[in-house]
């Protein structure tokens, strides 16, 4: 799966970097070259990446709940309960 995903970024740059090469006299095509490739590198790769990465980890660790505030504060947890 690593080596799909560099194909695809390396891709997706060659595309771009090629659209971006093309003469002024083919501007629809240089257009079409960018776009997909960006589309490539921001819709396909960039998710693959983001699902292979998260894979085995707490969603719950890294948003921001009083419980993880407080231990970045380094305060005791609050104790549920009325006081």
């Amino acid at each position: 799966m690593k080596y799909f995903i560099t194909l695809l970024v390396l891709l997706s740059f060659g595309l771009m970097i090629y659209g971006f090469s093309l003469d002024e006299n083919q501007e629809d095509l240089a257009n079409k070259y960018i776009g997909s490739g960006t589309l490539l590198l921001f819709l396909v790769a960039m998710p693959l990446f983001l699902i292979k990465e998260s894979k085995g980890k707490k969603m719950k660790d890294y948003m921001l709940t009083d419980e993880n505030v407080r231990k970045m504060q380094g305060k005791p947890p609050k104790k549920e309960g009325f006081e």
